[in-house]
C-alpha cells in the first residue's frame, strides 16, 4: 500500500497542475500590460502543458512574447479549473508575439512541430484530456494554407511514425490565462513538474535546434 500511495505522489507531481488558489473569475483575471509593438505579428498553437509550450517559444530568434492562455473551445472567459475539467473544449495555447522581419510562421510552424508529439490525441507526455490536444490555429488564408502544405510534407516524408492528429483550426478568440501561469517555467524553476518535464522538454528542442535559438540560449 505504501509503495502505491508514493507512486501515486510522484505521478501527481508530473502533470501540469497548478498548486495556486483556485479561480471563479468568470471574466478575464489578466490581460498584457504592454501595447503590440508596430510590425510585430502574432501567431497561435497548442501542444500540451502551456508553461512547456511558452518557454520553447521564448527561446526562438524573432520571439519578443509568448504568452500563455485557452483557445479553440466554445466556453466564454474560461479559468484555469474550468479548463482542468475537459468539458470548456479549450486548450492550454500560447499566443507568440513575433518579428516576421526576423522569424517566419513557417519557421514557428517547425518550432510547433519539432517541440511536441503531434500523434497522441488529447495528450502530451504525463498530461492527458483534451485540454492538452495539438492545434495549429490561423488568422488568415494564407497560415492556413500553411499549416495543411507543412503536415502534407511531414507526412509525405513519414516523419512521424504514427498519424498526425494535429486539429488546424481558425482562432475565434484568445482567452489569456491567469497571471501566475504567465512565465511559469522561469518564475518557478523548482516546481516538480518544471524540474522533471518542462526543462527537459525545452532542452531537447534546444539541442534539435541550436539555430532557431536566441544568443542568450
Amino acid at each position: 500500500m505504501k509503495i502505491i500511495v508514493a507512486i501515486l505522489s510522484v505521478v501527481s507531481l508530473q502533470t501540469c497542475i497548478s498548486n495556486s488558489p483556485a479561480s471563479n473569475h468568470t471574466e478575464p483575471v489578466w490581460t498584457p500590460q504592454t501595447e503590440m509593438q508596430q510590425g510585430l505579428k502574432k501567431a497561435y498553437f497548442a501542444s500540451g502543458c502551456f508553461w512547456c509550450v511558452e518557454a520553447v517559444y521564448e527561446s526562438v530568434k524573432g520571439v519578443t512574447e509568448a504568452y500563455s492562455g485557452y483557445a479553440g473551445g466554445f466556453t466564454i472567459n474560461p479559468n484555469y479549473n474550468q479548463i482542468g475539467t475537459g468539458k470548456t473544449g479549450h486548450a492550454e495555447a500560447i499566443e507568440v508575439i513575433y518579428d516576421p522581419n526576423v522569424v517566419s510562421f513557417s519557421t514557428l510552424l517547425q518550432v510547433f512541430f519539432g517541440s511536441h508529439d503531434p500523434t497522441t490525441p488529447n495528450r502530451q507526455g504525463p498530461d492527458r484530456g483534451s485540454q492538452y490536444r495539438s492545434i495549429a490555429f490561423y488568422t488568415s488564408p494564407e497560415e492556413q494554407e500553411i499549416i495543411v502544405k507543412y503536415i502534407e510534407l511531414l507526412q509525405e516524408k513519414e516523419i512521424f511514425s504514427n498519424e498526425i492528429v494535429t486539429e488546424i483550426k481558425p482562432l475565434e478568440k484568445f482567452y489569456y490565462a491567469e497571471e501566475y501561469h504567465q512565465n511559469y517555467e522561469k518564475n518557478n524553476p523548482n516546481n516538480p513538474y518544471v524540474r522533471q518535464v518542462s526543462i527537459p522538454r525545452l532542452r531537447k528542442f534546444q539541442n534539435a535546434y541550436p539555430e532557431l535559438l536566441k544568443e542568450n540560449h
